[in-house]
Formats: structure tokens, C-alpha cells, sequence
């Protein structure tokens, strides 16, 4: 017998503080405005209500999972206002790579319902793409920029293998952190509308990342 389950219409209402937030925030960037920073450190809390709501759903290792990320996700946004005297940059590709490895975990061993496409091969050229492009730009964090390449392609490979949302989700999410690279070790290249873009599609892959893995378990519960 299926599972008894939220209503479709309270899970995407679970979903519209995060879309205000992210809207808020994408604005508050282009425009420059002070609330720009304290709106950030508010996504990822706000993402986790979708989560929560659906906390029923099984297997619990996948809501841990989702949690995890976000709450990973969450400390990467705000490293430097949560340590302050701590280096900004190691701790934000250390808590997104372990972001990064918990969505990798979670699409690869408990929501994949295909193979892994041909095309994905695009996500590995695009890995020494930008080793060969901004690898002379990263000095020492060379190593640590390598790994949290392999582990943010990784997680947009694996999830081409679930929902369309969720490789959706994981192309967004790396076009947001490709943007970001670029502005953050070859800062005089990129014009100022790029800094609202990288949330802009953050914003989206974590959002769809989301929705598509608490759709994949709703499936699963009835099915």
C-alpha cells in the first residue's frame, strides 16, 4: 500500500520562502544593496523547509543526505561570517565539497534510475578546461581547486543519471560555481552583472537539486 504523503500543493508552498529569498537576494546584488549579505546566510535555512516538511518520506538516509547538503551548503555560504579569522576561500571549497559528496552519494546509490548518459563525458572536459584556464591563477589552492573541480563535476554527472530536475539542477549549479571561479581568481576579466549571476544559478541548482530528489522519493512512495 502507498505511503501516505504530503499534498503536492504544501510541498510547493514549502518552496516559497526559498524563491522569495533567492529573488531578494539575486536583486540586492545587482542593485548593490547592504542586504545582499545577511539575505544569503538565509537560503540555505529556508531550503531546508521543503526537506523538513517531507521528512517522512524514505528512506530517511536520503532526507540525512539532503540535510546534510544544505546545512554543508549553508556553512560554505557563510564561512566568512561564521569564521572570521579562519581563510574564506579553503573553508568555502572544503563545506561545498562535502556538500558536494553528500548529493553524490545520495543521486548515485539512492535516486539514479539510468545509466550515466554519453554526454556527461562534457563535464570532464570541462574539469581540464578550467584546470588549463585558471590553474595558473591559483597559486597555492591549485590542489584544493582541482579537488572541489572533480567533486562539483562529479555531482552534475551523477545527476544526469535521476530526475530531469535534478540534472537540471546540477547544470546550474556548476555554471554558478564556473562563473564564480573566474571571479574569484581572474576577478578584472569579469564585469560586475556576473556576481548576481553566480547566485542567480546557484540559487536555481540547489532550489532544483531539491525539488527533483523530494519528487524522486514521492514517486517512490507511491509507486
Amino acid at each position: 500500500m502507498p505511503r501516505r504523503i504530503l499534498p503536492r500543493t504544501i510541498l510547493l508552498a514549502a518552496f516559497v520562502p526559498v524563491a522569495a529569498m533567492s529573488l531578494v537576494h539575486v536583486w540586492a546584488l545587482a542593485v548593490g544593496s547592504g542586504i545582499a549579505s545577511p539575505t544569503k546566510l538565509w537560503l540555505m535555512p529556508l531550503l531546508a523547509i521543503p526537506v523538513l516538511v517531507s521528512v517522512r518520506l524514505q528512506p530517511a538516509l536520503a532526507i540525512l543526505l539532503l540535510l546534510a547538503a544544505i546545512a554543508l551548503s549553508w556553512l560554505g555560504d557563510g564561512a566568512g561570517a561564521f569564521f572570521p579569522g579562519g581563510p574564506e576561500l579553503p573553508l568555502m571549497l572544503l563545506f561545498f565539497g562535502l556538500a558536494h559528496i553528500a548529493y553524490i552519494v545520495l543521486f548515485a546509490r539512492i535516486l539514479r534510475t539510468r545509466r550515466m548518459p554519453w554526454w556527461t563525458l562534457v563535464y570532464a572536459a570541462w574539469w581540464i578546461g578550467m584546470i588549463i584556464v585558471l590553474g595558473p591563477h591559483t597559486g597555492a589552492l591549485l590542489p584544493a581547486v582541482a579537488a572541489y573541480g572533480i567533486v562539483l563535476g562529479g555531482t552534475a554527472a551523477v545527476a544526469a543519471r535521476c530526475h530531469p530536475l535534478i540534472a537540471v539542477g546540477g547544470v546550474f549549479f556548476l555554471a554558478g560555481d564556473t562563473i564564480l571561479a573566474f571571479r574569484l581568481f581572474i576577478a578584472d576579466a569579469m564585469p560586475a552583472w556576473t556576481s548576481p549571476l553566480v547566485m542567480l544559478t546557484y540559487t536555481l541548482g540547489q532550489g532544483l537539486l531539491v525539488a527533483g530528489a523530494l519528487v524522486s522519493l514521492r514517486k517512490k512512495a507511491t509507486a
